[in-house]
């Protein structure tokens, strides 16, 4: 967090600096008031470009093994830029090495680990264990410390949902 203040700053005494050299390349034509609006553009600018670049850069960091099954991009009032161009807030990845397949009863069940990454203030990561039916597509989550299924809570997904393909692509 810190460095990211310390690069925006920085950023922005280089947009003025340019602002400096423009105005004085013009025989200081170009009024003064351009060294400021180009040091606020150049820190807007570096934080535009951080944002949007959240989610390609957390994914470079995860393992071979993991894949993303969603993405989810949101629109913020107070970024109006998002609304033509929406960001990446939080994604769903499913690693490939936390799966652990059983065959019952003529049935493949997959018990894996969702991991949800969220962009907020400090990046938020969470983990449920769920598991899936790869016969019927029903998927529910697990609880934490019984491994207890949590019936209430069962969905059934459709057979083009990026978690059933990621899960049961081989079966």
């Amino acid at each position: 967090m810190i460095w990211h203040l310390i690069a925006a700053i920085f950023a922005g005494l280089g947009a003025a600096g340019i602002a400096m050299v423009l105005r004085m390349a013009s025989g200081k034509r170009l009024p003064t008031w351009i060294i400021p609006v180009f040091g606020a553009l150049g820190m807007l600018g570096y934080q535009i470009s951080v944002e949007y670049s959240w989610y390609e850069h957390k994914q470079q960091l995860l393992p071979e093994s993991a894949q993303v099954v969603e993405v989810e991009h949101d629109a913020m009032f107070w970024r109006p830029w998002t609304y033509f161009f929406p960001m990446a807030t939080a994604f769903s990845v499913i690693d490939e090495q936390s799966m652990a397949i059983q065959k019952q009863n003529g049935e493949r069940r997959v018990e894996f680990l969702l991991y949800y990454f969220e962009k907020q203030v400090q990046d938020r990561v969470t983990t449920q264990t769920w598991l899936m039916n790869c016969t019927n597509r029903e998927m529910l989550p697990l609880e934490a410390d019984t491994r207890r299924p949590l019936l209430e809570h069962s969905r059934r997904l459709n057979e083009d949902a990026p978690i059933f393909q990621a899960v049961c692509q081989d079966a």
